[in-house]
C-alpha cells in the first residue's frame, strides 16, 4: 500500500535567475505566494573546482544562451555567492518557503552547510562523489535529496547501502529522474518510482520524482506511483536566454500543477461508508427500486 502523504513540490528556480537577486526574489515570491510551492531551489557551483580548466576556458557549446566569453565566465555570471544565498534564505523564511539549493562540489557543500538549510540536493551528475557525501554524512544534519538521472541499478545500490552505513538513509528522499532538456515523455520511465519504493521505501525517508519534459500531466501520475516529493525547473518566461528555461514551468503552469497535485492527494482514499452523503439524495431519487 502506497503511503500518500500530501505532495511537496520544489519550484527549481537553479540559475534561471539570469545573475540577478532581485529577479530570484521575484521568483521566489511567485513561486510561493502565487503558485504555493512549498519549496524554492537554486544551485550552487565553485566552478574552479568543478570544470577543468580548458572546460573553464572553453566557449559555451550553445553560445547564444552564454552570459560570458566563455563557459567559466557564464558559469561565474550565473553564481551568486554565499552571502546572497544567505540573504535568498533569510527572504525565505520571511516568506514561509523552504530554501534549498543543489551543491555540485564539496567546497559549495560546505559553504551551503554553514547556513543551515533543511535539505540541500545531490544532482545526479555527482551521487556518486562520495568525498562530498561523506562530509556531508559527517557534517550536515538536514535532509539530503538525490537525482538517480545517469546512474545505474548497480551504481544506486552502492549509493542507498553508504547511506545505511553511516545512519543517514532515514535523511534520505531519492528521486527518479532522467537527466535531459527537456525529456520526451517515453524517456520519462514513471515506472521506475514503482522500482525506487518497493526497492528502497523501507530505506529512505522518501521517494521523489525530479521532472524535466513539457507540461504537467505526468507529475500527477508521478504522485500516485509514489511519489511524495516532485520538483519542477520554474521560470518567468520559456523564452528568456539561458539552457533551462525552455524545459520550466512558467507561474500559471506550476499553478495548475500544485492545485491539481492538492486535489489528487485530497481524492486518493476509499469511501468512509458504501453510501457517502453526497449520493443519498441520488440514491432515494434515482436507485432502482424493483
Amino acid at each position: 500500500m502506497i503511503r500518500y502523504e500530501e505532495p511537496k513540490i520544489i519550484a527549481e528556480i537553479g540559475c534561471n535567475h539570469k545573475g540577478d537577486i532581485e529577479l530570484a526574489k521575484e521568483m521566489i515570491m511567485i513561486a510561493s505566494v502565487y503558485c504555493k510551492a512549498d519549496v524554492v531551489k537554486f544551485q550552487k557551483r565553485n566552478n574552479r573546482e568543478l570544470l577543468s580548466e580548458a572546460q573553464y576556458n572553453a566557449p559555451h557549446p550553445n553560445p547564444i544562451n552564454s552570459y560570458g566569453k566563455t563557459y567559466g565566465e557564464h558559469r561565474e555570471f550565473l553564481e551568486f555567492t554565499i552571502e546572497q544565498n544567505l540573504e535568498i534564505k533569510k527572504f525565505c523564511d520571511d516568506l514561509g518557503v523552504i530554501y534549498s539549493t543543489s551543491v555540485w562540489d564539496l567546497t559549495s557543500a560546505k559553504e551551503i552547510s554553514s547556513i543551515e538549510p533543511k535539505m540541500i540536493k545531490i544532482p545526479s551528475a555527482i551521487n556518486n562523489h562520495y568525498q562530498m557525501l561523506s562530509w556531508l554524512c559527517e557534517n550536515y544534519q538536514g535532509e539530503i535529496h538525490i537525482s538517480t538521472g545517469m546512474t545505474t541499478k548497480a551504481e544506486l545500490d552502492e549509493l542507498i547501502e553508504f547511506f545505511v552505513e553511516r545512519d543517514r538513509n532515514h535523511d534520505v528522499v531519492l528521486y527518479n529522474c532522467t537527466s535531459g532538456y527537456p525529456v520526451p515523455p517515453e524517456d520519462v520511465s514513471l515506472l521506475e518510482i514503482a522500482y525506487l519504493r518497493e526497492k528502497y521505501s523501507e530505506k529512505v525517508k522518501y521517494i521523489g520524482f525530479s521532472g524535466h519534459h513539457l507540461g504537467i500531466a505526468l507529475d500527477v501520475a508521478a504522485y500516485t506511483l509514489g511519489a511524495t516529493w516532485i520538483e519542477r525547473h520554474f521560470t518567468l518566461d520559456r523564452t528568456w536566454k539561458g539552457t533551462d528555461h525552455s524545459a520550466s514551468l512558467e507561474p500559471e503552469d506550476l499553478k495548475l500543477l500544485i492545485k491539481n497535485l492538492k486535489e489528487t492527494h485530497k481524492a486518493l482514499n476509499f469511501k468512509k461508508e458504501d453510501i457517502l452523503d453526497i449520493e443519498k439524495i441520488q440514491r432515494n431519487k434515482l436507485k432502482y427500486k424493483g
